[in-house]
């Protein structure tokens, strides 16, 4: 005969032993909650809050004044206007070379700068390099962008000079739709390298010394210390700091982009991002931006998830 099944109730003083606890520690560390509060309202403020306008990208139109709910619900016509689109291969495209050149180059960068750093020994010189290389992150974009025009101005510029040299023509380089790739992501890596090593100096502080010590008795040299000690120690970061730049993949860097663009270099500089701005803020066509914006979002988030997936399964490093 069948047993019937216990039903797990939970005793009263468990419960109240749970919100005793619950108290004591919102007691304890109520200065740390308070200081929370800020930033609690912030995202709820200005990343949650706005999730509400999400509902555009399902409707025809949309009008300030009577409300987002007020317009005429469409489905998913607006996604089925973007993917047939003269400009959606382009700007995929677009998007994804700029991200994953920016990967391929950008993202080893200040791992290899980090490294480079950790070996060096006078520490005048370490100071004076790190300095250097971290001032950079804090010039405006708008001020990188007005340096790189005087740079590729036919008259002087630097790079014309230097072209100069190998008696080749002078060129509009903001002008070349084939330059604007790698004056854009070099410029990149100019201006972050330094200030992304830091989070892997951090890394690489607390791999243990013993470790050094150990392999220097057994004969292992710089290169082997490298591989076989240095790398492993910081390989969690690396692979959380990579998750997180996959979670940004659809990503460009708008302001820069919007700011270098030229006419001539639309094919291969024109990306998601500038294209809805010029639908949503320069035409007024507010829902059908928005579908691709949320349509843009729904791709990062699932590379995120992806990417932390497989990173769990292979080396189980994840974010979650």
């Amino acid at each position: 005969m069948a047993q019937p099944q216990r039903q797990l109730v939970q005793r009263p003083e468990i419960q109240q032993g749970k919100m005793s606890f619950l108290k004591k520690e919102l007691i304890r560390n109520k200065y740390v909650y308070i200081m929370l509060i800020p930033v609690v309202l912030y995202y709820l403020i200005f990343a949650y809050g706005p999730m509400y306008g999400l509902l555009m990208a399902f409707q025809k139109t949309y009008s300030p004044i009577k409300g987002i709910l007020s317009g005429e619900w469409v489905g998913l016509d607006n996604f089925k206007m973007f993917f047939n689109s003269y400009y959606f291969e382009r700007l995929i495209s677009n998007t994804l070379i700029l991200s994953l050149y920016s990967i391929l180059l950008g993202f080893p960068a200040p791992i290899i700068l980090a490294l480079l750093l950790h070996e060096v020994r006078k520490k005048w010189f370490k100071r004076t390099v790190q300095t250097v290389s971290y001032l950079p992150h804090f010039i405006s974009v708008v001020v990188v962008v007005g340096m790189l025009k005087t740079f590729s101005s036919l008259d002087g510029g630097l790079f014309n000079v230097v072209r100069g040299l190998f008696d080749l023509q002078p060129i509009m380089f903001l002008a070349e739709k084939d330059m604007f790739r790698p004056m854009y992501i070099l410029s990149n890596i100019w201006q972050g390298a330094g200030w992304s090593s830091i989070i892997f100096l951090a890394a690489l502080s607390g791999v243990d010394p013993q470790l050094y010590e150990a392999a220097k008795i057994d004969g292992a040299g710089r290169w082997k210390q490298l591989l076989h000690i240095t790398l492993p120690g910081i390989m969690p970061t690396i692979v959380i700091m990579f998750i997180l730049r996959m979670g940004a993949i659809m990503n460009a860097d708008f302001q820069k982009i919007l700011l270098m663009q030229t006419a001539p270099t639309y094919e291969t500089s024109d990306v998601i991002s500038t294209f809805i701005y010029r639908t949503g803020i320069l035409e007024g066509n507010y829902t059908y931006s928005t579908a691709i914006g949320l349509f843009n979002g729904i791709i990062n988030f699932s590379l995120l998830l992806l990417a932390n997936a497989l990173s769990k399964k292979v080396n189980q490093t994840s974010l979650w």
